[in-house]
This record gives C-alpha cells, sequence and structure tokens, in this order.
C-alpha cells in the first residue's frame, strides 16, 4: 500500500525515491497528452482513473492482439462489436442532445425523431474499460525505468483535487477488458466520419439495417454533426489504468475481470430492460393491455404452475413472431411497431385458449408449454412478415385466428403424440392425413418430438427441432397449406 501525505495521495516517484514525478520534465516528449487522473489502489495496486473523450480514447489505446503481438485477449466478436457500435452511436446523439439541454439551448425535433427510430431508451452507459500502461513500472518505481510526467491539482482551499499527467506517444492505453467497446468506438465514429462526408447512410461497417444507403436529411445531418461533435469532449468513456503490468498480469486480469463475475439471469435482464422493443411490446401491450401474466420465476413443478409465462420464453415467442429469430438481438422500433397490432391479435385468440394462464395451466392444455407458442408464433410469421408469403396470406392468417381457440390443446389429443403412435392408431385417431404435412421419415430418422408420461404430454427441451413440427401440426388442425406446398 502506499501511505498519504496529509490529505494527499504519497508522491509518485522514482526508484530512488527522490525525484517526484511532478518535477520529471524530461520523461514526456513533445507531444504529450495532458489528461487528468484520480489516484486509486485497487486491492493494493496502484492505478489511474480517468474520463476520456469518446474520440480520444480510440487515439489513445491499443489493443494486445491486434498490434504488439503478445496475445492478452479473447478473439474479437465482429457481430458483437457492431451491436455495441450501434448502442454508442444512439449514447452520441443521446449525448448531444444533453448537451445542448446542459446550455440552454433548444433540441430540434430530430433528436427524438432519429433516437425514437433507433431505439430510445431510458439511460445510456457503458462501464469502465480496463487498461494496462505497460512502459512504466508499478509504483514504487523499478530501477531503470522511466515515468509519466505530472503533478497534483489543488483545490482553492487547499486540498488535493487530482492529479494532472501527460501521456507521451509511448504510453498507449493497452486494452485488458474492453477491446469489443473499443473496436466498437471505432466503428461508431467511422459510421459517423463515412455518413458527414458521403452524405449517406453506410451500407458497410456499422449499418442501420432500416436506414441503410439513403441519403440523410438535412435535419439528421444536423444531428449526426451534434453527435460527432459530443464524442469529442461531452461524451466520454471512463478508464480504469493500471501500471507496468507484464504479459501474465494482464491475463490474470482478464481471467478475473472476466470470470470471477455472475451472469445476470436471463428473465431478469429481460425485465430491467428497457431498451429494447420488443420487451417493451411485452410489458406495455401484452401485459399491460392484455393482462397476460408474465413471471421472472420458472415452476418447474406443473402442480405449482400460477399460469404466467415465464418471461425469457415470452421473449424468445415474440422473437420468433416479430424476426423469425432465436433472441431480440437488432430489434428496431422501425421493424417491430408496424407489426405490434398483428402479434397482439395472436395473444389475443391465445387468451381465448381454454385453460390457458390459469392455475395449474401446464397441466390442462398444451398451449402452455412455451414451445407450442413458438409453433403458433412461426405461423404468424409466415404468413405475415416472411418474404416467402402466399399470395392470400391475409385470408389465411384470419383464418388461423378464428380457428386456433377451437384447436383441441388437451394432452388427451392423439394429433401431439403423433410420433409416439404406430401406423393403425395413426389410422385410428384419423391422422393418416397429417402426414402430408410433416416431414418424411428416412429410415433410421427419430423425431424426439416429446413423450406422453403418465396423463401429459411433455415436448422436448430442444424447441429449435421442436416447433417447426408442432407448427405442421397446427397448420393442419386450421386447415391451412402444408408449408411444404408454400415452400415450393
Amino acid at each position: 500500500m502506499y501511505p498519504t501525505n496529509g490529505s494527499l495521495p504519497s508522491p509518485m516517484v522514482d526508484s530512488d525515491m527522490a525525484v517526484e514525478y511532478d518535477n520529471r520534465h524530461g520523461a514526456g516528449d513533445a507531444n504529450e497528452t495532458p489528461l487528468k487522473v484520480f489516484i486509486g489502489h485497487n486491492l493494493g495496486f496502484r492505478v489511474f482513473l480517468m474520463s476520456i473523450p469518446f474520440r480520444k480514447f480510440v487515439e489513445l489505446s491499443e489493443v494486445a492482439n491486434d498490434a504488439s503481438g503478445e496475445v492478452a485477449q479473447r478473439a474479437l466478436d465482429e457481430n458483437h462489436a457492431k451491436k455495441l457500435g450501434i448502442y454508442m452511436l444512439k449514447g452520441l446523439v443521446s449525448a448531444a442532445k444533453m448537451a445542448r439541454i446542459a446550455k440552454k439551448i433548444s433540441v430540434p425535433p430530430a433528436f427524438d425523431n432519429l433516437l425514437n427510430s433507433l431505439g430510445e431508451q431510458p439511460y445510456f452507459s457503458l462501464q469502465p474499460i480496463v487498461c494496462n500502461i505497460r512502459d512504466v513500472a508499478p509504483l514504487p518505481m523499478s530501477d531503470g525505468v522511466d515515468g509519466i510526467r505530472g503533478y497534483p491539482v489543488i483545490s482553492s482551499a487547499n486540498e488535493y483535487a487530482s492529479h494532472q499527467i501527460f501521456l507521451s506517444q509511448r504510453h498507449i492505453l493497452w486494452v485488458v477488458d474492453g477491446q469489443h467497446r473499443r473496436h466498437a468506438a471505432k466503428l461508431a465514429l467511422n459510421f459517423l466520419d463515412d455518413l458527414r462526408s458521403l452524405r449517406k447512410y453506410p451500407s458497410k461497417g456499422l449499418v442501420l439495417a432500416s436506414k441503410k444507403g439513403e441519403s440523410v436529411s438535412e435535419d439528421e445531418m444536423f444531428v449526426w454533426n451534434e453527435a460527432a461533435t459530443a464524442a469529442r469532449g461531452f461524451a466520454t468513456l471512463t478508464v480504469e489504468a493500471h501500471l507496468g503490468l507484464n504479459i501474465d498480469q494482464e491475463r490474470q486480469l482478464f481471467h478475473d475481470l472476466n470470470r470471477l463475475g455472475k451472469k445476470v439471469d436471463s428473465s431478469l435482464a429481460f425485465q430491467f430492460d428497457g431498451s429494447n422493443p420488443i420487451t417493451l411490446f411485452i410489458k406495455n401491450k401484452l401485459s399491460g393491455d392484455l393482462g397476460v401474466a408474465v413471471t421472472s420465476v420458472e415452476a418447474k413443478d406443473w402442480s405449482q404452475d400460477t399460469g404466467a409465462v415465464l418471461l425469457k420464453d415470452m421473449v424468445g415467442i415474440n422473437a420468433i413472431a416479430f424476426l423469425n429469430k432465436g433472441n431480440v438481438s437488432g430489434a428496431t422500433p422501425a421493424v417491430i411497431e408496424p407489426r405490434e397490432a398483428i402479434v397482439q391479435e395472436l395473444w389475443g385468440k391465445i387468451s381465448e385458449i381454454p385453460h390457458f394462464g390459469s392455475e395449474q395451466a401446464r397441466e390442462k392444455t398444451i398451449a402452455a408449454q412455451p414451445v407450442v407458442l413458438k409453433a403458433m408464433a412461426k405461423i404468424v410469421y409466415d404468413l405475415n412478415f416472411s418474404n416467402r408469403r402466399p399470395a392470400n396470406a391475409d385470408v389465411l392468417f384470419q383464418q388461423f385466428l378464428e380457428r386456433l381457440p377451437s384447436v383441441d390443446f388437451s394432452h388427451d389429443n392423439p394429433m401431439w403424440n403423433y410420433y409416439g403412435l404406430s401406423a393403425d392408431e395413426r389410422l385410428e385417431f384419423g391422422l393418416a392425413d397429417l402426414a402430408e404435412y410433416l416431414p418424411e421419415d428416412a429410415p433410421g430418422t427419430v423425431r424426439d418430438v416429446g413423450v406422453k408420461q403418465g396423463e401429459f404430454i411433455r415436448f422436448s427441451v430442444k424447441h429449435n427441432d421442436v416447433f417447426p413440427l408442432l407448427g405442421d401440426m397446427l397448420r393442419w388442425a386450421t386447415g391451412l397449406p402444408s408449408r411444404r406446398s408454400t415452400d415450393k
């Protein structure tokens, strides 16, 4: 640990403890970058805590995998970085709006219009990025290693306020934890530079799907110019800089920061998320307007089922209905809002299914099992939003909605146990025609749809394999054409 000297932290000194950092005028060079920092001792190791303008951080930092040859990072996931980049763009537009409010300048409607199209949310923030300045030694200094020039900043009340340090060109902020955030920041800055020079929304790199290749209106250009200005000063990133770590220490720090934390439960994460338009649809329209019960606690014992749908299942079901995807990543208001009325119609009909939403619902109806709801959602997508929807899709969709509540969703309906029946049993129960809707069974094919255990049909947990087959059964039961005939 490092003792304090009155109200000041201990001076930053060289190896012989004779020269303080603020006197080391020879440690810098002609291209120094001044930064104000707070000195911390993270579990005893000295660190610099600093707030750096968005664009400046990209200029001052590097990632070990990219430039140094010493690997202390995982491989870069470009798709993940692009999602973060979109988030940062929204944050920069929000920051530009807040800067105008702070200066008591009017905010043109274009700010809110653009934020709404991008996906506004109640708050924006990024966690601190952890870096290492390699070419200095952990303090106290080691022999033969230069330090960083700096001096304490004293307030008018003669109290320690912070330190002013000067990073030279060799003082690179090597990113230990945050390479995706740094790469995303580069993508966001490239987006702003390209958009402002070409006056068109980029078609490569960071892409806004709803505006790809479009010309930028004058109102939107004004907002993006303000966002670029915010990136130079008003919008900052918080950095914790460690000092003089070697590669093994960087790797250990990366491990500890990424492996010692506990992942947030999916249902809790969706419950807290106020940005994704699909989660907002669930909260406002399904839970709010329709009164569909949603819970974040799973009742694994069916006898304890309250009838509420688990939130993470609800998110997955609606992701299929809106986007034909297994998750809500990339959903934007521009895509989701025009589709909300149609998906809400589905949930209105689901609510009419006998026993849905009641106590012990899963014991009374297979419609309470999420994989069945995913099958319904897939039909809604295919008949409304798919590029390959049939010419009479609107008529078929209304037919599906009208007949859905009358489908026998009881556990006794032999259709749900189709793959557990013999050929004679299928004929006996009037299910022979259903074979035309289902995939052909090649020799040795095993359809792991589920089994009937006692009184109940329990479908497999392999939802992606099961819900297309259940969708085929629902098409047959509601008189829709086979999806194989529409796919031709």
